[in-house]
């Protein structure tokens, strides 16, 4: 993969000062070059030691064989709008679904998230605009900064492209808020992940109990909202990106121009790329490319796009992101792995790569040094079986 230069390390400011203490051993140690058998040890939060051979230190954790793996780097889930919005039209309390989302991440082993929250609103028909990023990041970075959460939580804005407040939702965000990504969503119909009408229909049909005749309005709604504000909206939100010092990533591109544009937007990776020649094209840009665990387990995408094995098998997948089941990111490394023959390279694509693609420098392998983020896992057949989890050297799952 080719990752742009961090500028920065994004670190949360809200991560205890005094991390906790523990020795895993007796375990197969994934790292980035291979496989080690023997132990590591985490003090106050970071990764100590990592040494070769059959010791049990005293007070260790005995592995029994187990697989030590990095903790798992989520870049884009829309689990935190699942939880405050658990059903259409259903606001539910926002502090306790933020707490519900944390919780279920780190049961999963994902121990970095940056939550995916929507930017750029659309008169919802009511007399209002359903703009919720600014308020629920206040709530998101309240909680943090009073440790109310397991893992490390950044931001995530999508920038809708197709909608009427995007500018002025970002123009609330600050350096202050260390925003992690902006990525840049164009969902006009007809192009992109919804080339085929007929799929997004049954998508926005199922989700919104919308009949024939207010499909056809919204379809023509998005259409003007994109004639009106495409390249105004595009162009802000690059700038934006750059105003919050965030990492911008392009969302299913589909054509080499697309990715000609992201190339000189400054992209540093690509969410679910649509097709094959997207992906080659970001591979000649040096952009890397992320697909969805979910398209991998299934075997193919959900909106007939290009399927994610066939990107693995032809060497241009980088990245994985559990998009909307959390549970698949670690299921669908072990897949990879199978794949490739290569464990640790298919490890780093929710690990390692992931983390530098977000310039998070401290976080994403088992090294001395870094933060103390550690999975057990054993292998049933070829199920990965989560069997602890440690995030800043404490266990939270």
């Amino acid at each position: 993969m080719n990752s742009p230069l961090p500028a920065s390390t994004l670190t949360p400011a809200s991560d205890p000062a005094a991390g906790g203490d523990v020795c895993l051993a007796n375990a197969q140690l994934v790292l980035s070059n291979g496989l080690l058998s023997g132990y590591i040890t985490i003090e106050n939060g970071r990764i100590t030691e990592i040494t070769e051979g059959d010791r049990i230190p005293p007070g260790a954790l005995d592995c029994a064989g187990d697989l030590v793996i990095p903790g798992l780097v989520e870049l884009h889930t829309d689990n935190v709008e699942r939880h405050i919005e658990p059903r259409p039209e259903v606001d539910w309390p926002h502090l306790p679904a933020l707490i519900a989302h944390d919780a279920e991440l780190a049961s999963t082993g994902i121990t970095t998230v940056f939550d995916a929250m929507r930017a750029g609103s659309i008169h919802s028909g009511k007399g209002r605009y359903n703009n919720y990023a600014r308020d629920l990041a206040d709530e998101l970075l309240a909680a943090r900064a009073e440790g109310l959460f397991k893992i490390s939580h950044f931001l995530h804005l999508r920038a809708e492209i197709c909608s009427e407040t995007l500018l002025e939702e970002l123009a609330a965000f600050g350096p202050q808020d260390r925003v992690g990504i902006v990525s840049l969503m164009d969902h006009t119909p007809g192009q992109r992940q919804f080339r085929d009408l007929s799929a997004l229909k049954t998508y926005v049909a199922k989700k919104r109990g919308m009949t024939d005749a207010d499909f056809a309005l919204h379809v023509a709604n998005l259409l003007d909202l994109q004639k009106r504000f495409g390249a105004k909206h595009e162009t802000g939100a690059v700038a934006e990106a750059a105003r919050l010092g965030a990492v911008l990533a392009s969302h299913d591109d589909t054509t080499a121009e697309h990715v000609a544009t992201s190339a000189a937007n400054g992209v540093g990776f690509a969410e679910f790329p649509t097709t094959r020649r997207a992906a080659e094209a970001c591979r000649a840009q040096g952009i890397a490319v992320m697909m969805g665990a979910p398209n991998l387990i299934r075997g193919g995408s959900h909106s007939g796009n290009v399927a994610a094995r066939e990107l693995a098998e032809a060497d241009l997948l980088d990245i994985v992101s559990s998009d909307y089941v959390p549970s698949a990111l670690l299921l669908s490394a072990f897949q990879l792995a199978e794949l490739w023959g290569d464990l640790p390279r298919a490890i780093a694509t929710v690990t390692r790569n992931p983390a530098r693609a977000a310039r998070l420098t401290d976080r994403g392998a088992l090294k001395t040094g870094l933060r103390g983020d550690v999975l057990r896992v054993r292998k049933a057949g070829t199920t990965p079986l989560l069997r602890g989890v440690w995030s800043h050297g404490i266990r939270v799952s």
